[in-house]
């Protein structure tokens, strides 16, 4: 059943499922917290309440926002936090993995934890020489093109990128979800909006965070020619024992929908491996 929470600026929609200790997910741009619908059940059989959140001019969340940030994210974030009565370990993906940092950096008693899928969390440089790396070329044009233009077809052309080799059951479905989404009014508004936005907020927040952090990223990510030197650079910047790095072979951008057996792993022995009182969330 869908909730929502009035936040300052608008509505952000979330699902709650299970019981036990909360672990909120947020899902990447131009999408919905239906990308978790792989995750969602696992984590719940493995004695989780787990939160999905919509953000921001996504899913079933409002439209009318002036500021598409990570930093105006991870409010919304700790809004949902506080309204299901925290703390939380919080779960992000791509831009949201940012949003996470910025909202354990911001609010660290709501806040025991932070999972990053493919975050993108520092202030991004491209090189005239990246765009030899053939699937980096691909992804990084396709994005253009949207922001440019904020074209669906595009976008899906991006995802199908995003989405090397292994693909969900369900993902013709999947696509005629993300495609009827955005036909709706001021979701692609959202998503080139949240486009043209930059980590450097997030950036600038990695060495203020306190909880321990799981970075997982996948060997064939588009959105950086080196995917393992990228999250490399996201643990280097935390406090030093705080960060992990764990890479998923043959994933792209969404290693939680491509393999989420294995994400779902990863993250239960990262919680596993926290203090109790943080691992309780």
């Amino acid at each position: 059943m869908t909730e929502y929470l009035d936040v300052d600026g608008g509505t952000i929609a979330y699902e709650v499922t299970g019981s036990g200790p909360l672990v909120v997910l947020a899902h990447g741009m131009g999408d919905s917290r239906a990308a978790y619908r792989a995750v969602i059940p696992r984590l719940v059989a493995a004695g989780h309440r787990v939160a999905a959140v919509d953000l921001r001019g996504c899913g079933e969340s409002g439209t009318d926002w002036s500021d598409w940030s990570r930093t105006a994210i991870a409010g919304d974030l700790l809004a949902v936090i506080r309204r299901l009565g925290g703390p939380a370990v919080l779960v992000g993906h791509s831009i949201s993995g940012g949003a996470a940092t910025i909202a354990a950096a911001q609010e660290p008693s709501l806040v025991t934890a932070v999972v990053e899928l493919a975050p993108f969390t520092r202030k991004q440089s491209i090189r005239l020489g990246d765009l030899r790396v053939r699937r980096f070329r691909q992804g990084m044009l396709r994005l253009i093109g949207v922001g440019a233009f904020g074209s669906a077809r595009l976008w899906r052309s991006y995802l199908e990128v995003a989405y090397p080799g292994v693909r969900p059951a369900d993902w013709t479905e999947r696509l005629a979800r993300v495609d009827a989404l955005l036909d709706e009014p001021g979701r692609m508004k959202a998503l080139r909006a949240m486009g043209r936005t930059t980590p450097a907020d997030a950036g600038a927040r990695l060495g203020d965070v306190r909880c321990p952090t799981l970075v997982v990223m996948g060997t064939l990510d588009p959105d950086w020619t080196d995917p393992h030197a990228e999250g490399s650079a996201i643990v280097d910047a935390l406090p030093s024992g705080l960060g992990r790095l764990e890479m998923i072979e043959g994933a792209g951008h969404y290693p939680h929908d491509q393999f989420p057996d294995q994400v779902v792993s990863l993250m239960l022995s990262f919680l596993r491996s926290l203090p109790s009182d943080a691992a309780r969330g």
